[in-house]
């Protein structure tokens, strides 16, 4: 059975999820045909499939998801504006997903993590390294295009908006990963002195 927090934090990695099919989804569906596009067809579909996984894993472990307002994406634009052109749209995407994949191995730590979410996170971070690795070479093919200086630099602008968005939304989601480690640690505890 989940508690309070874990549905929550699974709830969060599902509205994320979601709003990231839907993004590459509409953006896919803009794109002339091509390797990019046919990349980014495949990344919107995998987010979709993630937050069935996620939706899945709540309902095995006897909860619904919550229904949340805003996902951790939608910070991204007041902290580093609109991106400008396709691009962009990749480098803040490949930044998003380091940051997603660090989430969820560190979600994958936790002690006596339910057998449910550990499958779920571990189908989804090899989706992920594939995303990680799909942008960086389509990155690097618009480097005629736009010039690895200017790619690196919005890069790094992308970064810099990530710890930014990072520091302010993630208070709540870290404080409930750090209660779901201790009240697990406690539990072992508890079992390994009875």
């Amino acid at each position: 059975m989940l508690d309070e927090n874990e549905l929550w934090i699974l709830s969060f990695y599902r509205t994320s999820e979601i709003s990231g099919a839907l993004f590459f989804g509409r953006l896919a569906k803009s794109m002339r045909p091509g390797p990019i596009q046919r990349d980014m067809t495949k990344h919107f579909t995998d987010e979709a499939v993630h937050a069935w996984y996620w939706t899945d894993c709540i309902e095995k472990l006897g909860a619904k998801p919550i229904k949340l307002s805003a996902a951790y994406q939608d910070q991204y634009l007041s902290a580093a504006g609109m991106p400008a052109n396709l691009m962009e749209v990749l480098a803040i995407t490949q930044v998003f997903e380091r940051r997603a994949i660090h989430q969820y191995m560190l979600h994958s730590q936790i002690p006596n993590i339910q057998p449910e979410t550990e499958e779920a996170l571990g189908k989804i971070v090899q989706d992920e390294k594939w995303h990680i690795q799909w942008i960086r070479d389509a990155l690097r093919s618009m480097e005629g295009e736009y010039g690895k200086e200017r790619i690196d630099a919005t890069l790094k602008r992308f970064h810099e908006a990530d710890q930014e968005v990072y520091r302010t939304m993630s208070q709540e989601h870290e404080e409930r990963i750090k209660h779901l480690i201790k009240q697990k640690t406690r539990r072992m505890e508890n079992v390994r002195s009875k």
